[in-house]
C-alpha cells in the first residue's frame, strides 16, 4: 500500500464483500458508544418534554431559550427575507423549481386490473400525515437541504410539514434556512437540534407537535436517535458520511477527477472519496497534481483530514472498475469513461449516478432536480435516495363481484382449511350461500 499526500493507493484484487470494511468506514453511527447518553436525552424529552428541550439547548448549543422561543416567529421569518442575500434568494427559487419539476414526475396515478373475471383489484397512494424535517446547523449552513428534504414532503401532498434545526448563538435560526423552508410554506420551525430534536418530534411536547416520519441528516447523536426511535417513528435511511466514486478510465480528463474528488471530500473530515481507474497514467497523474489543488482549496485542513478515508483503486479494466462500485455502493458514483451509458447499465448499486464530463456531483447536489439526500455507508445496496414515495403511504385494495368471489372461492378456502383457519373458510362459505 502506497500513500500519496495521506491518500491511498491500492490495487483492487483487495476489495471484496468481505474486505470492503478493512479500507472504507461502513457504520453510519458510533451507536454503542453513545447510546446510553442518547437513550437518556430521549427519556427527558419524553418525560417533561419542553423543559428539557430548554435544558439540552443551554447544555449542548450554549443558548439560554425560554418556552416563547423556542418556535420560531413569523417576525422571524420576515426578517430572514430582509436578511437574505437576493440572488441566493433567486438560486433557490431556481432550484425549487427544478426540484418539483423532477419530484412531480414521480407521481403515479392509482391503478385497478381484472385478475380474473369479477375480480378487481389495484392500489391507491395516500400522503403520510405529518412529517418532521431535521436540518443541520453545525459546520456550515444547508439551505439546499432543506429544498430536497421539502419538496418531495410537499409533492406528496404531506398535511404537516414541521422543520427543527440547532439554534446559532444568537438564538436564531440562519435566515437562509428560514426563507428555504417558508418557500414550501412551512411556518411550524423550531429552534432545537441534536437527539432531542429528534424526541420532540417522535413523542410531541406542549410547543413541538408529535409526527409520523422524521427525515433528514445530522451528526451520530441525531442518527443515534433516529436508530432507537425507529419503532416509535418511520425514519429514513440511516445517514453517515458522504461519499463520492468516480469510475475513469484513460478518456477521463484528469482535473475533472481530482476536482469533483475534492468537491465532496471538503463538506466534512469524515467524508470519503474513491477513485476507481483501470489507467494507470490517470493515477499517475492524479499522484502528480493533487497536491496542487488541495493547496489552493480554502477548506485545505478538512479535504487533508478527509484524505484518511479516501483511495486510488487500480482495477484491471473497466469490468472491474464496475465490480468494485457495485461492492463500494457509494452515495454518488461518477461515471468518467469513453461510453459511460454502456458503464451505466452495469451500475445496480448507487445512491445517485453522474453520467459523463459535464454532470458533476454539485449540480445534483443543488440545481438539476435530482434529490441529494442520498443512503449512505454502503446503504446504497438496498435503500434509494429521498423521493416522494418516502412521503406515501400505497393501499392495496380489492373490489369482487359474486362471480368474482365464487371464482376466488375454491382455492381461498382450501388454503384456510389447510392451514386450520376456518373462520377464513366460513367467511367464504357464508357468502355463497347467499343468494342476493
Amino acid at each position: 500500500m502506497v500513500f500519496v499526500n495521506s491518500l491511498r493507493i491500492i490495487n483492487s484484487d483487495k476489495i471484496s464483500e468481505e474486505s470492503i470494511s478493512d479500507f472504507i468506514p461502513r457504520t453510519t453511527t458510533q451507536l454503542d458508544e453513545i447510546e446510553e447518553d442518547v437513550l437518556n436525552i430521549i427519556n427527558e424529552v419524553k418525560l417533561t418534554g419542553d423543559k428539557a428541550i430548554i435544558r439540552f439547548s443551554k447544555k449542548y448549543d450554549n443558548v439560554e431559550l425560554d418556552k416563547s422561543e423556542i418556535r420560531v416567529s413569523e417576525d422571524e421569518i420576515t426578517d430572514a427575507y430582509e436578511k437574505i442575500d437576493k440572488k441566493l434568494l433567486d438560486a433557490l427559487r431556481y432550484a425549487k423549481k427544478n426540484l418539483i419539476k423532477f419530484h412531480n414526475a414521480q407521481i403515479r396515478k392509482d391503478w385497478a386490473i381484472e385478475i380474473t373475471k369479477g375480480v378487481k383489484a389495484g392500489q391507491i397512494y395516500r400522503p403520510l400525515e405529518s412529517v418532521g424535517l431535521y436540518i443541520p446547523g453545525g459546520r456550515a449552513i444547508y439551505p439546499s437541504t432543506v429544498l430536497m428534504a421539502a419538496t418531495p414532503a410537499y409533492i406528496a401532498g404531506v398535511k404537516e410539514i414541521i422543520l427543527c434545526s440547532p439554534p446559532q448563538s444568537d438564538k436564531r435560526i440562519a435566515p437562509e434556512i428560514l426563507v428555504a423552508a417558508k418557500e414550501f410554506e412551512i411556518s411550524k420551525i423550531y429552534k432545537v437540534g441534536g437527539a432531542q430534536a429528534i424526541a420532540a418530534m417522535a413523542y410531541g411536547t406542549q410547543i413541538i407537535p408529535k409526527v409520523q416520519k422524521v427525515i433528514g441528516p445530522g451528526n451520530k447523536w441525531v442518527n443515534a436517535a433516529k436508530q432507537i426511535l425507529s419503532n416509535v417513528v418511520a425514519i429514513d435511511t440511516p445517514a453517515g458520511p458522504s461519499e463520492i466514486l468516480i469510475i475513469a478510465d484513460e478518456f477521463a480528463n484528469f482535473i475533472f477527477v481530482i476536482v469533483d474528488f475534492i468537491s465532496q471530500i471538503e463538506h466534512d473530515p469524515d467524508n470519503i472519496g474513491i477513485i476507481v481507474t483501470n489507467s494507470p497514467e490517470l493515477v499517475e497523474q492524479i499522484r502528480v497534481n493533487l497536491e496542487g489543488f488541495i493547496q489552493n482549496s480554502e477548506r485545505k485542513e478538512i479535504i487533508e483530514a478527509a484524505l484518511k478515508n479516501s483511495l486510488i483503486i487500480k482495477a484491471n479494466d473497466l469490468d472491474d472498475c464496475i465490480r468494485v462500485s457495485n461492492i463500494i455502493a457509494a452515495e454518488h458514483v461518477e461515471i468518467l469513461t469513453k461510453n459511460p451509458k454502456k458503464v451505466l447499465e452495469k451500475i445496480y448499486n448507487a445512491g445517485a449516478i453522474f453520467l459523463g464530463p459535464n454532470s458533476p456531483v454539485p449540480l445534483g447536489d443543488y440545481s438539476a432536480g435530482t434529490n441529494h439526500i442520498l443512503p449512505t455507508g454502503g446503504n446504497a445496496s438496498k435503500y434509494s435516495g429521498l423521493n416522494i414515495f418516502d412521503f406515501l403511504k400505497i393501499i392495496d385494495v380489492l373490489e369482487c363481484t359474486k362471480e368474482g368471489l365464487q371464482n376466488l372461492s375454491k382455492s381461498t378456502m382450501k388454503i384456510a382449511e389447510f392451514e386450520g383457519l376456518y373462520a377464513h373458510k366460513k367467511s367464504i362459505e357464508e357468502r355463497l350461500k347467499d343468494k342476493n
